[in-house]
């Protein structure tokens, strides 16, 4: 059974690059705000250490955008073997190339393997 009561609002108190900050979150949500406050000010202290950008503005930026650039080359990523490894629905076309690739380069992981194999005996 659920819960029908709204998620409890919590403040918390963060540090990044040395300043403070009081943000609101999902009480469920503190773990993950946590682990994304520790990943944002690890990303600004690597800037910042590079002394190749200077001004906490500007760090926090280049953190951004390397943080969401990271972002999109995963969901990208995950998009491309999700053409091979999702059904298609009717209509849809099939990317026969990227499979008949797909499908060569386990078969050389295959070959290769077995090769290794015919040595042993």
């Amino acid at each position: 059974m659920t819960d029908p009561r709204p998620p409890r609002i919590i403040t918390l108190d963060v540090a990044i690059l040395g300043r403070e900050f009081k943000i609101a979150c999902r009480e469920d949500e503190r773990d993950e705000l946590l682990e994304a406050v520790a990943l944002l000010d690890r990303r600004m202290r690597d800037i910042r250490d590079t002394g190749k950008v200077s001004g906490t503005d500007r760090i926090a930026v280049m953190a951004a955008l390397n943080i969401a650039h990271d972002l999109l080359r995963e969901r990208k990523r995950a998009a491309m073997s999700d053409e091979v490894v999702m059904p298609r629905e009717a209509g849809e076309s099939f990317d026969a190339e990227a499979a008949r690739r797909k499908i060569q380069a386990m078969q050389a992981t295959i070959d290769e393997t077995l090769a290794a194999q015919d040595k042993l005996f």
